[in-house]
């Protein structure tokens, strides 16, 4: 009887670490994934052709990010030493209703899902790279979003919502994405 008791609690130990050693495992994942998305969000802006005139060449390239704290701070890390175009990267965490006039990358993260379309909505017909985390982005008019693929960060791309804005994708840009939706103009 007590050698079986001793069995179980030995069972029930073991259970408790592998779902802690699981549970580890998934928040470490998902720390690299943020880390690799910032990564791409921060190059992005290399590949892309803004309207001549839109780009204001003696200011920092701005990415506006509505997400949670942790995804910003690893956007800034990334950022850090970073240019686009000669310009250092600076990111600035919005919350609803910021405007977006004077940004060059919007990311709207899983966390900011709930402004998705408003914040979308304010980006259109602008010279901004609009990236998102959503499985409804590309109705919602997102140029860029990630996708998670056999546990590989990749990503789509729309060019009906990048024509709208004035923006040209590169076409090594284009090549690496995982789906291209549209043709381009």
């Amino acid at each position: 009887c007590m050698l079986q008791a001793a069995r179980l609690m030995l069972v029930a130990l073991l259970l408790v670490a592998d779902a802690h050693a699981q549970s580890s495992v998934a928040a470490e994942a998902g720390m690299v994934e943020s880390r690799i998305k910032a990564a791409f969000i921060c190059k992005f802006g290399n590949y892309v052709e803004w309207p001549s005139g839109s780009m204001r060449h003696d200011g920092p390239f701005v990415i506006g990010v509505v997400a949670d704290d942790p995804v910003v701070g690893d956007l800034e890390q990334a950022a850090r030493g970073h240019t686009v175009n000669g310009r250092p990267i600076h990111v600035r965490k919005l919350v609803r209703g910021d405007p977006v006039d004077g940004l060059d990358i919007v990311f709207v993260g899983r966390s900011g899902s709930a402004w998705l379309t408003e914040t979308l909505a304010a980006a259109r017909g602008q010279p901004i790279l609009t990236i998102t985390e959503s499985g409804n982005a590309a109705d919602a008019g997102s140029i860029v979003n990630f996708v998670v693929v056999d546990d590989k960060v990749r990503f789509d791309i729309a060019l009906e919502p990048a024509e709208h804005s004035n923006l040209k994708i590169s076409g090594r840009l284009l090549a690496v994405a995982r789906k291209v939706t549209g043709r381009p103009g």
